[in-house]
Order: C-alpha cells, then sequence, then structure tokens
C-alpha cells in the first residue's frame, strides 16, 4: 500500500481497532477497518469539533449508528487529541474502562449518544437534527448565527435494515432536515454472511424516495472521492438531508479475512494481525502502534477545534452585546435549566369535577409551554386523541420549527427522535401514543433510562377503559413491564390532580425520563390538599381516626373503585386505609420509616386494584395480600360493562377484604 502520510494515519487507526479487539478477544474489527478512511476524511477535514471542549455548544454531532463498531469511535477520538487515554483502547470491553463493548453516552469522553441496537443512532441523528433547526429558528438573528451545525451519522447495513432507522428516514426527508448527512458503509456483510441472504434492495432509490440527496463514492478507499463528496453535502445546498453511499470492503487489508463475515464479529487473530500489518507496512511484533508522524496527521483536529470555538465564542459575545436575554436563556437552556417560574403555571383542579386524566394532562401541558418556550413535542398521530397539541403553537415542518410535532405513525422513530432531541441539549421534548402502542417504541424509552434524560412520554388509553376497541388495543400487561425499565418513572395517576404532581415531578427531573399512563374515561377529580403528597409516589389518601384493619392499595383509575369499597368497609366497621401508588419507582426510593408509615408491615390484609396484570404487586401486598386485576386480555365493550364483567368493582374488592380479616 502507498506510504503517504494520509494511509500511515489512516492504517494506525485499522490497527488500533484490531490490537483492542485481540486483546480483548472480543469486538468487531472488520468494520473499523473499513470505516478507516471515512472517519479520517470527516474528522480531520469536516466535523467541527474541539477535543479539548467535547462540549462545546455549537459543535457538529457525530453518531456512530453502528455501535458495534464501537473501536473505530475509540481509535478517533484517542488519535484526535480528546481524554481517552491509549491504556483506555488496550481495556477495550473490560471492567471499569471507558471504552465498553458499544459506545454509550455520559460514559465515554466524546460520545454524543449510546448506540447498540441498530437503527436507533439514525433516530438519534433525526432528533438532533430537529433540535439544531429548531434552536437555529428561535435564537438566530440577521448577522448573529450563534446555531449553526450538523449532525453527522455513520450508519450500516443493518441500520438502514431496521425499521426505526426507515422510520427516522421518512420524517427527516418529509422534513427536508438538509444538515443531516448520513454516511452508509455499504459493505455487503452481516454476520451470517452477504447481504444477499435477505438484502438485495436498491438503498440509494429507497432514500430518494424518502426525499433524501443520495451521493455515492464508488470505494471507501478514495480519499479524493469522499473529501469531495463530503464538500458537496456540506456546501451545495439542496433542501433535503443527505445520504453518501460508500462501497467498503470489510476488514481491508486483512489478506485473508477481507470481505468476509468473518471479519464482522470476532477477532481476527494473532496471525492475521501480523499479516495485515505487515500489508500496512507496520512491525507485525508491536501492537498499539502509533507513530510521531502518525499522531501528527490526526492533531490537525486541536488546531481546527480550538479556532472553531474561538471564532464562535467571538461571535456569541457579540450576540450576547446586541441581544442579552436570548444569549442568557440559549446557554441556561444548553445547561439544563428550566426557565423560572414555570411551576406556578401548573393547574389545580377542582374537586368534585369528572375529567379523564388525558384531558387533564392536557392542560397541564398547554399551562406548561406558556412558561416554558422549549417544551416541545407531540404524537404519533394521535394529537387529538392523545390531548398533546400545544394551542396556538405552529406546527414543526419544512418551512417552520414550531412547538407542535408531529411523527405520523411512527412510534419507533419518535421515541428514538426524542432522545436525540433529549441528547442534542436546549429542549425538553414529550412524544404520545396510545399506552398500548408503548411496545413499539419500548427500545428508545429504554436507552433514554439507559442515557439518563429527560424525556417525557404521554400514552393514554390506559386500560380496559378504552372499551369498544377491544384486546388490541387495551394494555393489559404494559404498565407492570414498563416498569421494569430501571430508571423509568412510570406515572398511573388517579386523577387530574395527581397528574399535575407527575408532570411537575417530571420536568423537575433531570436523570432520567417519565412517562404517564392516562386514562381515557372521565374519573373524580380529588382534593388538592390530599393529592399533593403524590410527588412522594405512594401516599395515604383516604382513611379514618382508627387504626386500619385493611389497606386498599391502587393506581390511576382504580382508585376511585377503592375509595368506594372503603366507604362500604366502614360503613360495615371495618377501619379502612386507601393508599394511592401513582409512581412506584419514586415510593421504593423513600425511606423506609416513610415506607412504613403508608404500608405498615403489621397490617397483613392488604388488597391490590389495577386493571392489568397482577405480577408484581406482590412486593407491596406481601404472602397475606389479595391483587384484583386481569391476568387475561380484555374484550370489546364499553367500559363500564368490562369493568363489571372482569370484576374490577367495589363490591368485589369488598369481598376480597373481608376474605383476608
Amino acid at each position: 500500500m502507498p506510504a503517504t502520510a494520509d494511509k500511515l494515519a489512516i492504517n494506525t487507526l485499522r490497527g488500533l481497532a484490531m490490537d483492542a479487539v485481540q486483546a480483548a478477544n472480543s469486538g468487531h474489527p472488520g468494520t473499523p477497518m473499513a470505516l478507516a478512511p471515512m472517519g479520517y476524511v470527516l474528522w480531520t477535514k469536516f466535523l467541527r469539533h474541539n477535543p479539548k471542549n467535547p462540549a462545546w455548544l455549537d459543535r457538529d454531532r457525530f453518531v456512530l449508528s453502528c455501535g458495534h463498531a464501537s473501536t473505530l469511535l475509540y481509535g478517533l477520538l484517542h488519535l484526535t487529541g480528546y481524554d481517552l487515554s491509549l491504556d483506555e483502547l488496550k481495556a477495550f470491553r473490560q471492567w471499569g474502562s471507558k471504552t465498553p463493548g458499544h459506545p454509550e453516552f455520559g460514559h465515554t469522553v466524546g460520545v454524543e449518544t449510546t448506540t447498540g441496537p441498530l437503527g436507533q443512532g439514525i433516530g438519534n441523528a433525526l432528533g438532533m437534527a430537529m433540535a439544531e433547526r429548531w434552536l437555529a429558528d428561535y435564537f438566530n438573528r440577521p448577522g448573529h448565527e450563534v446555531v449553526n451545525h450538523r449532525t453527522y451519522a455513520i450508519v450500516s447495513d443493518g441500520d438502514v435494515m431496521e425499521g426505526v432507522g426507515q422510520e427516522a428516514a421518512s420524517l427527516a426527508g418529509h422534513l427536508g432536515l438538509e444538515k443531516l448527512i448520513c454516511l452508509y458503509d455499504d459493505n455487503h456483510i452481516t454476520i451470517e454472511g452477504d447481504t444477499d441472504l435477505a438484502f438485495t434492495e436498491d438503498v440509494g432509490k429507497r432514500f430518494e424516495a424518502y426525499g433524501w440527496r443520495v451521493l455515492k463514492v464508488l470505494t471507501g478507499e478514495d480519499l479524493n472521492g469522499l473529501e469531495s463528496t463530503l464538500h458537496e453535502a456540506t456546501h451545495e445546498p439542496c433542501g433535503k438531508p443527505t445520504l453518501i453511499i460508500t462501497r467498503t470492503i470489510i476488514g481491508f487489508p486483512a489478506p485473508n479475512k477481507q470481505n468476509h463475515h468473518d471479519a464482522h464479529g470476532s477477532p481476527l487473530g494473532k496471525d492475521e494481525i501480523a499479516a495485515t500489518k505487515t500489508v500496512m507496512g507496520f512491525d507485525p511484533s508491536v501492537a498499539f502502534a502509533i507513530s510521531d508522524e502518525a499522531r501528527e496527521r490526526w492533531e490537525v483536529c486541536l488546531e481546527r477545534g480550538a479556532l472553531f470555538e474561538f471564532e464562535w465564542n467571538a461571535r456569541f459575545k457579540a450576540y450576547r452585546e446586541a441581544h442579552p436575554k436570548l444569549a442568557g436563556d440559549y446557554e441556561r437552556w444548553m445547561n439544563g435549566d428550566l426557565n423560572g417560574g414555570w411551576e406556578a403555571q401548573v393547574p389545580l383542579f377542582a374537586a368534585g369535577e369528572k375529567m379523564a386524566t388525558r384531558d387533564a394532562s392536557g392542560k397541564v401541558i398547554n399551562a406548561l409551554a406558556l412558561g416554558l418556550p422549549n417544551f416541545l413535542g407531540g404524537s404519533a398521530d394521535l394529537g387529538p386523541s392523545n390531548k398533546t397539541v400545544i394551542k396556538g403553537a405552529a406546527s414543526y415542518s419544512r418551512q417552520v420549527a414550531g412547538r407542535n410535532l408531529h411523527f405520523g405513525v411512527r412510534e419507533h422513530a419518535m421515541g428514538a427522535a426524542l432522545n436525540g432531541m433529549s441528547l442534542h441539549g436546549g429542549l425538553r421534548p414529550f412524544g404520545a401514543t396510545f399506552l398500548i402502542f408503548s411496545d413499539y417504541m419500548r427500545p428508545s424509552v429504554r436507552l433514554a433510562a439507559l442515557m439518563k434524560q429527560p424525556v417525557c412520554y404521554v400514552w393514554t388509553h390506559d386500560s380496559i377503559g378504552v372499551g369498544e376497541d377491544g384486546p388490541t388495543h387495551q394494555p393489559i400487561e404494559q404498565t407492570m413491564s414498563l416498569r421494569m425499565i430501571p430508571g423509568l418513572h412510570m406515572w398511573r395517576p388517579a386523577d387530574a390532580n395527581e397528574t399535575a404532581v407527575a408532570w411537575k415531578c417530571a420536568m423537575q427531573r433531570v436523570d432520567g425520563p417519565s412517562a404517564f399512563a392516562l386514562t381515557r374515561q372521565n374519573l373524580p377529580v380529588l382534593d388538592v390538599t390530599k393529592t399533593a403528597s403524590a410527588a412522594r409516589g405512594g401516599y395515604i389518601l383516604e382513611e379514618g381516626s382508627t387504626t386500619p384493619k385493611v389497606i386498599l392499595l391502587a393506581t390511576g383509575s382504580e382508585v376511585s373503585v377503592a375509595i368506594e369499597a372503603r366507604t362500604i368497609l366502614e360503613s360495615q366497621g371495618i377501619p379502612t386505609r386507601v393508599v394511592s401508588l401513582p409512581c412506584w419507582e419514586i415510593f421504593s426510593a423513600q425511606d423506609a420509616t416513610y415506607r412504613d408509615s403508608v404500608i405498615p408491615q403489621n397490617i397483613k390484609a392488604r388488597v391490590s386494584i389495577e386493571a392489568g396484570i397482577t405480577f408484581g404487586w406482590h412486593r407491596f401486598i406481601g404472602d397475606g395480600g389479595a391483587s384484583i386485576g386481569l391476568d387475561h386480555f380484555g374484550a370489546s365493550a364499553p367500559a363500564e360493562t368490562l369493568f363489571e364483567k372482569f370484576g374490577i368493582t367495589p363490591e368485589n374488592v369488598v369481598m376480597a377484604a373481608k376474605g383476608l380479616l
């Protein structure tokens, strides 16, 4: 191979990838090797980033959607001057290292998002590009462009096969997100073999149909072709996102394993690595080799990055002088801070009224929107049903970056895009659909929890209360299964005032996502002086002056059932306590003294009431308790009929409670 300085730099990156995977005896060397030229051209000549300040606000965002190729990203970060030592690359995939098997946001400096589940990175990049456009429209003024950056994503065959990636690509094309550039590693290899086994479509034509500009580079080794194509993508406006298709050879230049699936998901082996290093002109006996000349080629990013940020700082200084309030808002929002006074906007609801919690949520959303200009969101084509439309606000479209987001029937992409918007910074996004369809976006919800992003989810039609739509639309296991995601606060409020408390807690949270399971049917509004304690996740809602003999525990619409059952029990001389548990995760995080005061260990007669599976309630009712719920699917009938037929009634609760005494 030609021993040019560029090739030396590229082969150094390849060598790090091979050696890291070999040292771990685990990983994916072939894709990082094939993508090394693309990474080199992009990071040293186009990506606007500052390795000495990875959090610089107007940096370009880079997403490695094919997270299995993590050694490519780790090598890029190390070589360009980020605070990621060579020792960390040597400890790839080992306990305590900063180089886990797939890139993890918040764990490794310079990693913009957690990738691994294929296609999610495309969705994250969509959200980042949407956030950039929204913030640019809001903050930029004539002569003062302080928000002006691109989002780049490297995507693989797997990314363009996965449904979430295609939903995201479709929406990106519809919105004309010109600053989104995806580089497609068209290497024709998957774990099972050649992509021809299951994937023969023309990806370029598909993306053109989505509304993308499609450019091609015939070979991944063509540095001039890569550079000229990236120049076209970044300097020739077209009103569309850009897909650059590059035909690469996985594992190149390994003499025996290149262009073979053996190079995809396992180490090359010592002999093949030695042979590859010989081809590259490297000493085959030296691992993790980085020459001074190679470092010099990569470290141009340090000078470029410092200059990029210096120039931006000067522009921002002038912006601050011209628009001090906007400048302050921009810095505060990008730091994750909310405008002061927003809590006062959250409404209170009068006891005695009847209101569906989805309606209450809609009122809270619109109240929050008045106090928080960077609060925005939308639904997967269910805005009127989810009650998520921000009144008087524009829709986010190709022409206007409004606050009402329309994701279409694309729950997968919605979840991933919300993560991207949150990761970008500056926005507090929410998304909505029916609770039953949370299954379609669960992978993104899990990643939001893993990345500790304060995304909010509005999931309405939360039980058999959906009624006539039948079992396909009636969530039975969803609420309980979502409680199993570590770090997700899963709220199921009992009324309008608990809904307001839930929203307030969610907006105050900065270390993870919050979700609301909300009713279609109307529920009695409870006394606001009692529901304030909902912020602790669980609390005593109703009880008399006598020590209770029975505790009724419920969430959501079934709290009203528990209250009615208590009235009957009390009339029969059985002291009864009603405990509302709108958020199990928050209640479980309270100190033991408080938890025991709400659910005393010495009171064994406990009944749980929830219109869903009973699995999981044992943690609160113990061995001596009883559960009223549904361990089967629903049926098509009016909601009132279903609650009666399935035994979620005050009378059935009374019978269960008395059976425990």
